[in-house]
C-alpha cells in the first residue's frame, strides 16, 4: 500500500530534521574545532589544553623513539606546526636549529609553571614539560603558524559566534519549511476569498490524486466551487423557467379577461377559459412546491407490489388508444415500505406516465419489482428514442426537457421526474436513468425492511 505524504508527517519530519541538523552541526563543529590545533593562549598560564593538545602531548611522551620523528613530520605536514624537544640544557634532541624565542620560552618552565604561552610574530608558542622513558624529562615547545584572520578562526575562538551561526542556519531551514507548508494554505485562503466575493470560476491548480491534506482540501474547495457554480446556474435557469412557465397562462388570463369585459352579454366561454388557466397555474405551482418540499416523517406504509399493479393498470389504460401496453412483473407477494401521504404514488405515476408518453406506438413498457439483500429495485423501461448520455442526469432537474422545442401540451412542465427524484430521496432511496437497447430505463432503489 502506498504511503500518503500527509501534512502531519511533513511537519513532524520537518521539525525533527531541523533539530537533527542543529545537533549534528553542533557536534560536527565541536569535533572539528576541538581537533584543530590550539592557536590561542588559555585563560591563564595554567589554562587547560584542548583535545588536540592532549593527544599531541600524549604522543610526544609515549611514542617510541623510532616513531617519534614520523609524528613530528606528520604534525608539520598536516597542521603546519613545528615541535622542538629540548633538554634541560636547551638543546634540541635532534640537533635542529631553534626558532627565535623557543629557547627563551622553554627556560621559563619550572615546577610552578609546567606550561607556558608566548605570542610572537613567528606564531603562537606553547611550552610543556613532558617525560620520555628513554630521554627523561624534556621541554616540548610547540610553534603554530601565524594567525590568519577569517571566519574559521573567529568560530574557533568564539563559542557564542558558533551558536549564533547554528541558530541562523536553523532559522533559514525552518523558514524554507514553513514557506513550503504554508504556500498551499495561502492559495486556499486567496481562493476562498475570491469565492466569497462571488468569483465562482476560481479554481486551485492541484493534481487529481495523491498529495497531502492540503491537496485534498484544495480538491474539495474546487469541488465545492463547481457545485456552487452549478447550483447558482441551476437557480438562475429555474427562475427563468418559472417566469416563462407562468408568463403563458397569465397572458391567456389577461386576454380572456379583456374579452370577457368587452363581451358582457355572453362571457361564459371566457370565464371557462379563465378557470382553465387558473387551474393550470395552480397545478404548476403545486408541482413546483412538491419538488421543493422539506423532509417529512413517514406516516403510513405502502405495498409496492399492489401500488405498481394499480399504477401500471392506469398507465396501460391511458396508452391503450396508441397501442402502448404496460407489462408488470415481480416475484414478490408483498413489498411494504414506510411512506408519507401520496409521495410514492406520485413518484411511480410520474415515471410510468413519462414512459407511456415517449414509448413508440404498439410497443410495451416493461416494469419490474425485485429485491436484493437490502433494497427493493423498481425498473421501468420504455421503447422510446432515449436521451443523450450527457443529459441523463439532467432528466431529474426542474423544468428540464430533452427537447426544448416541445410544446407544453405534449411535454408538460418538466417537473414529473423532479418530483419522483425528490420523493425517492426523502425515502432514503436513489433514482437513475440509463439508455438501453430498447429505449430509456428509470431505475429506483428503496431501502427494504422486514415489516
Amino acid at each position: 500500500m502506498k504511503t500518503r505524504a500527509n501534512l502531519f508527517v511533513k511537519i513532524f519530519l520537518g521539525f525533527w530534521l531541523v533539530s537533527a541538523i542543529i545537533l549534528a552541526s553542533w557536534l560536527v563543529t565541536a569535533r572539528y574545532f576541538d581537533a584543530l590545533p590550539d592557536r590561542r593562549p588559555g585563560p591563564g598560564p595554567e589554562g587547560a589544553p584542548r583535545q588536540f593538545m592532549l593527544r599531541l602531548v600524549y604522543q610526544l611522551q609515549n611514542t617510541t623513539d623510532e616513531e617519534l620523528p614520523q609524528v613530528l613530520r606528520d604534525t608539520k605536514q598536516k597542521h603546519n606546526i613545528d615541535i622542538f624537544l629540548l633538554t634541560n640544557a636547551g638543546v634540541d634532541i635532534y640537533a635542529r636549529q631553534l626558532i627565535p624565542g623557543v629557547a627563551n620560552l622553554a627556560r621559563k618552565l619550572d615546577r610552578r609553571h609546567r606550561r607556558r604561552f608566548l605570542d610572537t610574530p613567528q606564531g603562537l608558542m606553547q611550552a610543556h614539560f613532558i617525560h620520555r622513558d628513554t630521554q627523561g624529562p624534556l621541554r616540548a615547545v610547540i610553534v603554530f603558524e601565524p594567525r590568519r584572520p577569517g571566519l574559521v578562526s573567529l568560530l574557533n575562538k568564539n563559542v557564542g559566534l558558533r551558536l549564533a551561526l547554528a541558530i541562523i542556519i536553523s532559522g533559514l531551514v525552518c523558514y524554507t519549511l514553513s514557506r513550503a507548508l504554508t504556500r498551499r494554505i495561502k492559495n486556499l485562503q486567496s481562493a476562498a476569498r475570491q469565492l466569497a466575493q462571488g468569483n465562482l470560476a476560481t479554481r486551485i491548480s492541484v493534481p487529481d490524486q495523491g498529495g497531502d491534506e492540503t491537496d485534498e482540501l484544495a480538491r474539495d474547495l474546487n469541488s465545492m466551487a463547481e457545485q456552487l457554480d452549478e447550483k447558482i446556474q441551476t437557480q438562475k435557469r429555474l427562475l427563468s423557467d418559472v417566469s416563462h412557465e407562468l408568463r403563458s397562462p397569465l397572458a391567456r388570463l389577461h386576454v380572456a379577461l379583456a374579452l370577457a369585459q368587452q363581451d358582457t352579454r355572453d362571457n361564459s366561454q371566457h370565464l371557462e377559459r379563465i378557470d382553465l388557466e387558473a387551474q393550470r397555474l395552480e397545478a404548476l405551482i403545486k408541482q413546483l412546491l412538491s419538488t421543493k418540499s422539506e423532509e417529512q416523517t413517514a406516516d403510513t406504509f405502502v405495498d409496492l407490489v399492489q401500488l405498481m399493479h394499480d399504477l401500471c393498470a392506469d398507465a396501460e389504460f391511458e396508452g391503450e388508444p396508441q397501442g402502448r401496453n404496460v407489462v408488470f412483473s415481480t416475484g414478490l407477494k408483498q413489498a411494504v415500505v414506510p411512506s408519507y401521504g401520496d409521495a410514492m404514488k406520485s413518484c411511480f405515476e410520474n415515471i410510468l406516465r413519462n414512459a407511456v408518453k415517449y414509448t413508440a406506438d404498439n410497443t410495451s413498457i416493461q416494469a419490474s419489482l425485485n429485491r436484493n439483500d437490502t433494497s427493493y429495485v423498481i425498473r421501468v423501461e420504455d421503447c422510446g428514442p432515449g436521451v443523450k448520455e450527457e443529459e441523463l442526469e439532467k432528466l431529474f432537474d426542474e423544468f428540464y426537457r430533452s427537447d426544448d422545442a416541445r410544446q407544453r401540451e405534449t411535454g408538460g412542465y418538466g417537473l414529473g421526474l423532479a418530483i419522483s427524484k425528490r420523493a425517492v430521496q426523502q425515502h432514503g432511496g436513489a433514482i437513475s436513468a440509463l439508455n438501453t437497447n430498447k429505449g430509456l430505463a428509470i431505475v429506483v432503489t428503496l431501502p427494504a425492511s422486514d415489516l
